[in-house]
């Protein structure tokens, strides 16, 4: 190869095509089918022949292959697949324990474990077959008659569970959790009913010796937060990080510190290099046989390598490892690649591993880490002050080079990351890890990287209380995405400043995106998907509305942190005109405290009892009563229930809730119900000469004790939209109402199997959109029983938030 003049072109055009190949995978809706398999067999054997007389055909070759063995490994991932006719039955599973059990807080408070579950058997189930299952589920573990079970990583169990296909919500700018359940290799998940253990982990089992070092850890250092930090460092357990401090570090753009990154593998297997050596040459022997650089070369990537394993080898540690061991390897056969041939070859060899490390942030934000800072160059620094300035133009390149970056995969940037990073990539990277890896020798240095641990906090949350640290701004389309791209790499280069400065203005589009809005006299209508709950977003041309705030799911976990605020950020939307909450139900107002802490609000409305902690909360707050109304940029706003005599009355909350009307100039409405129930909805009924809507929010999600025929009639819309929960444990929608609507001749729409649903008034409801179908992808769940009807389980089981580590 290297005696061929193009050889070098030919490696980067093959590992170019491999990636592009896999990109291409992932943007697809299905998988393909038996027959286009064969076509693309077909055409890996006529490219095969030319693949030696020129470079594009080897690419095309390399671009089939990555695209092909990724979907037959896909389609072995996602085979086989728990059938709807066992969601929610108890099953009996044995197998082990496949991951550290992470501490969860359930609904209500309950203590419990989250772990991942390799099934080894089925037990009867009844039937003449046992069920077929996937082969790792994640599950829930909480408090059982017999206590809180004690589970440990390798230790096989029989457990009685119920279980529910991969399913996550689907909101624009919101986590992906299907996606994270299929890289997980996790294809459903549920709940324990009762557990038996089998037998203790082996010896040799890793994940038992991590969660000892983990134990220990806790046992040593008193404050949870604290040592949390010091297991994410030391094990790569980012779970065990607590929620507040992990936002703390996201917001100040030091998360990448926080997992076992590039840097820290890197120190350890350079350590274990710069220990090897001097050892190894005291042996004429062993020099006689290995030359003492290239042995402490090959055992400073082993102990990297080891170092990775121990800590749950994530992409950064991944990348850094195969990065060692080819510059290990080329510098062992003499070879001199240029760097950036060696990243695409770690690049690949990743991808090879694991095809879909494509999708992950940390994989992008990883690589392109060390890209800049390699293209960037720099002669070596003599003398302390310009060690120091070198290390302040890296850390400059760093922040400047990642930014846009950073604004694509997580649509934030931290204003005071540079000043933020100054302090913890030195004092975590050269200080704080090493103490926690030692302390596994020696306890009390535990206690010393906890208090040095404490003080960054403190520095942080010092910066964090600046004006205008932190940025959101709403998604750019992909153009803008891929010219700041190469906008950053122009700024960080040494390139002539007008050529930095073309780079500059290259971000601006991203920077401030072009939001689109309504037209004059209409609304656009978004009904997120919350799960089991309401929250409506209404926007005019100038004005927002959110309809009630979806539910809490478990304590310090809210629709409002999980999905409306980045749903909000991500459409531009920085203050709330108006938060209306129908009533006091927690599947209503679960999110609304985490709204009003983040965002500007400038009116709360609501049916809300005097007293209520959210009335306290800060903005004016109103009492919604009929009759109330106003107009917002041509929009009609009219609350049409509660009357105030309905107030005097004391009826029970879902009879109180606020009915809210929209009517566009166009003539088209939308009619927002709550959980008003049948009497109610007779009594609106009878007091509103003109009820009709083109959309109606189908009351109390469905609940058979709602949708009442005198309301359906009144009211005919095109379309019912129902919010609730997949397999709703309170079966809504409920048979007998889906019929009703059905027998009116009212389409109907549920979230768990459109996603979240978006409508502009001045089209025909019929033709809005699902967030489901804009985005459809192969890993995603599309069973009919992904319309969410009726069911007895509600899985509060809820994926950790997506790596924010490069």
């Amino acid at each position: 190869m290297t005696k061929r003049p193009w050889g070098m072109r030919e490696l980067v055009a093959t590992g170019l095509a491999w990636l592009a190949g896999l990109a291409l995978l992932q943007r697809c809706e299905r998988l393909p089918g038996a027959g286009e398999y064969l076509l693309l067999a077909a055409a890996f054997a006529l490219l095969l022949p030319w693949c030696r007389r020129h470079w594009t055909a080897l690419a095309a070759g390399a671009a089939l292959l990555a695209f092909t063995q990724g979907a037959l490994r896909a389609e072995w991932r996602l085979t086989p697949e728990l059938h709807p006719a066992w969601e929610g039955r108890d099953l009996a599973l044995t197998g082990r324990i496949d991951s550290l059990p992470v501490a969860i807080l359930g609904q209500g408070g309950v203590p419990g474990w989250r772990f991942e579950f390799a099934v080894e058997a089925v037990g009867p189930a009844g039937t003449a077959l046992p069920p077929e299952l996937p082969r790792r589920l994640m599950l829930l573990a909480y408090e059982l008659p017999d206590g809180l079970p004690a589970l440990t990583a390798g230790e096989r169990w029989r457990f009685t569970a119920r279980l529910k296909r991969a399913h996550g919500l689907a909101n624009p700018g919101g986590f992906d959790a299907e996606l994270w359940l299929f890289e997980q290799g996790l294809r459903a998940s549920g709940v324990v009913r009762a557990a038996q253990r089998l037998q203790a982990a082996p010896w040799w089992e890793l994940d038992a010796a991590r969660q000892r070092l983990r134990r220990a850890i806790q046992a040593h250092v008193a404050d949870p937060g604290m040592a949390g930090v010091l297991a994410a460092l030391s094990l790569g357990d980012q779970n065990a990080i607590e929620r507040a401090d992990w936002a703390l570090f996201r917001d100040t753009g030091v998360a990448h510190l926080l997992s076992v990154s590039g840097l820290h593998v890197t120190l350890f297997a350079w350590l274990a290099a710069a220990a090897v050596g001097p050892l190894w040459r005291r042996s004429g022997r062993l020099c006689l046989r290995l030359p003492a650089p290239m042995a402490a070369r090959w055992l400073g990537v082993a102990a990297a390598l080891g170092y990775a394993l121990f800590s749950g080898l994530g992409v950064p540690a991944q990348r850094t490892v195969l990065m060692l061991a080819a510059v290990a390897g080329l510098q062992s056969v003499g070879l001199r690649w240029p760097w950036p041939l060696v990243l695409l070859g770690a690049a690949v060899v990743v991808t090879a591993v694991d095809p879909w490390a494509l999708m992950q942030p940390g994989f992008w934000l990883s690589f392109g880490a060390v890209g800049l800072l390699m293209a960037a160059g720099g002669e070596p620094a003599a003398g302390w002050r310009a060690r120091l300035k070198a290390a302040l133009r890296t850390q400059a390149i760093a922040t400047v080079g990642l930014a846009p970056l950073s604004l694509i995969c997580f649509a934030q940037l931290s204003a005071v990351g540079l000043l933020a990073n100054l302090l913890a990539i030195p004092l975590i990277s050269f200080v704080i890890t090493p103490l926690a890896l030692l302390g596994g020798l020696a306890p009390p240095l535990w206690t010393l990287a906890a208090w040095l641990v404490q003080g960054l906090l403190a520095w942080l949350k010092l910066l964090l209380a600046l004006p205008g640290a932190v940025w959101w701004l709403p998604a750019a389309p992909v153009w803008a995405q891929g010219l700041a791209l190469l906008g950053a790499v122009l700024m960080v280069l040494r390139l002539p400043w007008r050529l930095r400065g073309a780079g500059l203005l290259m971000t601006l589009p991203l920077l401030w995106p072009a939001v689109p809005r309504p037209a004059q006299g209409e609304f656009e209508l978004l009904a997120a998907d919350i799960g089991q709950g309401n929250a409506v977003l209404v926007r005019t041309r100038g004005h927002a509305l959110l309809f009630d705030a979806g539910p809490t799911y478990a304590p310090g976990a809210d629709a409002g942190e999980r999905v409306l605020l980045p749903l909000l950020r991500s459409l531009g939307i920085r203050r709330l005109d108006l938060l209306l909450l129908s009533h006091r139900d927690g599947d209503h107002v679960g999110g609304a405290a985490t709204l009003l802490q983040a965002l500007a609000v400038s009116e709360l409305r609501s049916s809300l009892e005097p007293g209520h902690a959210l009335l306290k909360a800060g903005p004016p707050a109103r009492r919604c009563e009929a009759g109330q109304g106003w107009t917002w940029d041509g929009v009609r706003f009219e609350l049409l229930h509660p009357l105030p005599a309905h107030y005097a009355a004391g009826l029970k909350p879902n009879d109180l809730s606020c009915v809210l009307r929209i009517t566009a100039a166009s003539g088209r409405r939308a009619l927002l119900a709550g959980d008003l129930e049948a009497g109610q909805e007779r009594g609106l009924v009878e007091r509103e000469a003109d009820l009709r809507a083109d959309l109606l929010l189908v009351p109390h999600h469905g609940s058979k004790t709602s949708s009442s025929a005198e309301l359906l009639d009144a009211v005919r819309p095109a379309v019912g939209l129902v919010q609730a929960g997949y397999r709703s444990r309170f079966g809504h929608p409920a048979p007998a109402v889906l019929a009703r609507y059905q027998a009116a001749g009212i389409a109907v729409l549920a979230s768990p199997s459109c996603g979240a649903w978006r409508w502009r008034s001045e089209l025909p409801p019929a033709q809005a959109g699902c967030e489901r179908e804009r985005r459809r992808r192969y890993w995603q769940d599309r069973t009919p029983a992904s319309a969410g009807l009726a069911g007895p389980l509600q899985d509060e089981a809820t994926p950790p938030e997506p790596e924010l580590a490069p």
